[in-house]
């Protein structure tokens, strides 16, 4: 046994070494190979039929036909020359054939190889182009997807230097379907203008920029926005016969939504705030840059503060749900924007789109709107926001009066510590009264020492204290008093994560693994305590929220879907870009959950139209309400965005209203 596996070894070592050599030898090696094969059988064909030949001559005349047959060379019989010319011509016919034959495969395979490359080039107008490939990658496809359904052909192009059949997988593996969007994905590198040309940005209607993760992600961000710019890329557009695009947003209108010209919008997130403006310089006129710490900075101490106004922001920037829209104002022209707000039953107004683009939020009720004015509101689609009446079914005498709130100071928590810790700090200060303190827990570093100092010395009002501990030891925990806290804000920690796992990279999805260890602990402190912890929790990757071992209903800031739902909105409606802007800083107009009993009396039955009457007399735009009672029910855990004017509810003292409000 050991001698026949030793032989067949040493037999394919010999076969390896005939097919290494020349071709000349390879095709007289397999020209025997055949006749070994053939000649045989051709006689024992000849020999086994049904009235072999009597002779020897016609024996091997017969046996030569058949080999002749079956080689395909004819196979003549008659004087020797005529059998030669008939075999060479045969060789040159077969010469003839298998070379159109390997030149056809030769030219269909180099192609197929090309297309599976990705190195074509997209033939497509008024499609979206994300340049680049990261996790957010997934959650953008997904919006942009769900914002196409309402159109009969859509098409997204994919540039990535990544395997382009590698993409195509991935995606349809996360994204189960892709209803009337086309996704072609193309391989290649995303700063290289000539390159660039293969996705047709020129004659698309949005371009999105991924930033990589990595330490120079943002740089890479920049040059991919220089790259866009270029004038090799411009040639190409020059080349290129580009229609109007007039549909900028998804109202159905270009008009008023920053999409003058023919040029894409162009959409970017930077890490770092201090590198946006050098992103904005490279974007041009055109482009919209975010900077996602600060984002989600703010977002966070706004949610800290203001239990439950994450999933108000997931519903509004989600594509399933309502939506800003800005429509035309139609009737509503030389009326005042106060009675704009009951002039929409299924729609909740916000603000007005003015001619040059400017976003006014929650303006004056006595402003009066224009012919170039755009309502913006607050609805389910483009075509839900139609005007009808709701001012009959507002009934005054439920209205109520709440007396001004003097501000209170406030303990707060901050649990864990990273880049964007500093600017948490900042925008709590922003926020903050007189004598609020801020407790910050994370492991001991001197960078972090030194930065809380400076936070605390810099920022008035609040009082910041360090405690040098470990945020995922238990000990530490019920050490704190939890509970006691106001409100208490969880950001992934670095320094939480085993060493092995952490690289060059301020954040990765593996810090989420200690945050997930805090949030188990601050769990079993609720349970223990019977006392429910105001808590604001921010992770990295999507996936691992679901993992969270918080209650239902807890606020989740997961940074990379929210700047990923950012940007398709922007992507959709320019304008957008200056609305955020407003609703996620301290100054101008936000977003609130205010006491249920500022505005209407409580335990009463009234209609929606009522509550947003109500919070016209107070300056304020009502866009919804949550429900203490249902607060732990999903899907949405009792909040209720744009519900109909004529909607009866009954609010009682530990409810709130949603409303777009100044200060």
């Amino acid at each position: 046994m050991q001698y026949l596996a030793s032989l067949w070894r040493r037999l394919q070592y010999r076969f390896d070494n005939l097919v290494s050599r020349s071709t000349s030898a390879l095709i007289g090696w397999l020209l025997l190979i055949c006749l070994a094969a053939v000649v045989p059988t051709s006689v024992l064909l000849v020999q086994t039929g049904r009235r072999p030949p009597a002779t020897l001559t016609e024996q091997a005349v017969a046996v030569w036909v058949s080999v002749g047959q079956t080689l395909k060379i004819g196979g003549a019989v008659g004087p020797p020359l005529y059998v030669l010319a008939s075999v060479l011509l045969a060789l040159v016919a077969l010469l003839f054939v298998s070379t159109l034959v390997s030149l056809i495969t030769t030219g269909i395979n180099r192609r197929i190889m090309r297309l599976r490359l990705g190195h074509s080039t997209v033939l497509e107008v008024g499609h979206t182009v994300v340049l680049g490939w990261s996790d957010q990658i997934f959650p953008v496809v997904a919006e942009l997807v769900s914002a196409n359904s309402n159109q009969s052909r859509a098409a997204l192009a994919i540039l990535a230097p990544k395997d382009k059949v590698e993409m195509e997988d991935e995606i349809s593996a996360r994204i189960t379907t892709t209803g009337t969007t086309t996704i072609v994905c193309r391989n290649g590198c995303t700063t290289d203008p000539a390159v660039l040309a293969r996705v047709s940005p020129h004659t698309a209607k949005a371009v999105l920029v991924l930033a990589p993760g990595t330490d120079d992600g943002d740089a890479h961000v920049v040059k991919t926005l220089l790259a866009l710019n270029a004038p090799a890329l411009g040639a190409a557009a020059e080349n290129t016969v580009r229609p109007d695009i007039r549909d900028r947003d998804r109202s159905g209108s270009g008009a008023g939504t920053g999409a003058k010209g023919d040029a894409a919008v162009v959409v970017a997130a930077v890490r770092d705030t201090r590198n946006r403006l050098t992103a904005a310089l490279a974007a041009g006129p055109r482009g919209r840059v975010l900077a996602v710490d600060d984002i989600v900075a703010r977002l966070l101490v706004q949610t800290a503060r203001q239990p439950g106004l994450s999933l108000v922001y997931q519903e509004l920037l989600d594509f399933a749900g309502d939506e800003f829209y800005a429509v035309p104002a139609d009737a509503l022209v030389g009326r005042t924007f106060g009675e704009a707000l009951l002039a929409y039953i299924t729609s909740s107004v916000v603000g007005l789109l003015r001619a040059d683009d400017k976003v006014v939020l929650n303006p004056d009720a006595e402003t009066t709107i224009t012919a170039d004015d755009r309502i913006i509101v607050v609805t389910r689609d483009d075509d839900t926001a139609v005007l009808e009446d709701a001012t009959p079914y507002v009934d005054a005498d439920a209205f109520a009066t709440a007396p001004p709130r003097a501000p209170r100071p406030e303990r707060l928590l901050l649990l864990g510590w990273n880049r964007r810790a500093p600017l948490v700090v900042g925008q709590l200060a922003s926020y903050a009264s007189a004598g609020t303190t801020l407790d910050i827990v994370a492991l001991e570093d001197a960078e972090t020492t030194r930065v809380a100092h400076e936070a605390a010395a810099q920022q008035g009002p609040i009082e910041v204290r360090l405690h040098c501990a470990d945020i995922t030891d238990p000990v530490v925990l019920e050490a704190l008093d939890v509970p006691s806290f106001d409100g208490v804000i969880v950001i992934a920690d670095p320094g939480n994560v085993p060493a092995d796992h952490l690289n060059s990279r301020p954040v990765r999805p593996d810090v989420d693994d200690g945050t997930l260890v805090t949030l188990l602990h601050l769990r079993a402190i609720e349970e223990a305590t019977g006392q429910e912890i105001s808590l604001t929790t921010e992770m990295s990757d999507d996936r691992n929220r679901l993992l969270a071992p918080a209650r239902e209903g807890a606020d989740f800031i997961v940074s990379g879907r929210l700047i990923s739902l950012l940007m398709c909105q922007i992507s959709e409606s320019p304008y957008l870009a200056s609305l955020f802007d407003e609703l996620f800083t301290s100054e101008g107009n936000e977003l609130y959950l205010r006491p249920a009993t500022d505005y209407v009396r409580p335990g009463g039955e009234v209609t929606f139209a009522t509550v947003v009457a109500s919070a016209r007399r107070r300056k304020e735009c009502a866009v919804g309400y949550r429900l203490r009672a249902q607060s732990t029910r999903s899907p949405m855990y009792g909040v209720r965005l744009n519900p109909d004017k004529r909607e009866p509810v009954r609010l009682t003292a530990e409810d709130w209203v949603i409303v777009v409000a100044e200060g």
